[in-house]
């Protein structure tokens, strides 16, 4: 159970592993390797956790929330108004 566990983790990226858990398409495969020796039924996966953080990408977060193509905007020169006379008192 752990080695197909361990094998695709291993293989996708985090968005992709997470979109496999979602359908449960891990838990019938441990069921079906398992058969053989006993059989299971309702496998599920309920609990994940991460051993090593991920690489951080800056790319690939881009990519995540869709601003892959564009780059930051230069910051915007500061909002200056006109010059006003004031009227001098007498």
């Amino acid at each position: 159970m752990t080695d197909i566990m361990t094998k695709e983790a291993s293989t996708v990226d985090l968005k992709d592993l997470v979109k496999k858990f979602i359908p449960n398409s891990i838990g019938t495969q441990i069921e079906q390797a398992c058969q053989s020796i006993y059989p299971l039924k309702d496998v599920y996966i309920r609990k994940v956790k991460t051993l090593k953080a991920p690489k951080f990408d800056i790319t690939k977060l881009m990519e995540v929330h869709g601003n892959a193509d564009t780059t930051t905007p230069a910051p915007a020169a500061a909002d200056e108004g006109t010059k006003v006379d004031r009227p001098t008192e007498a």
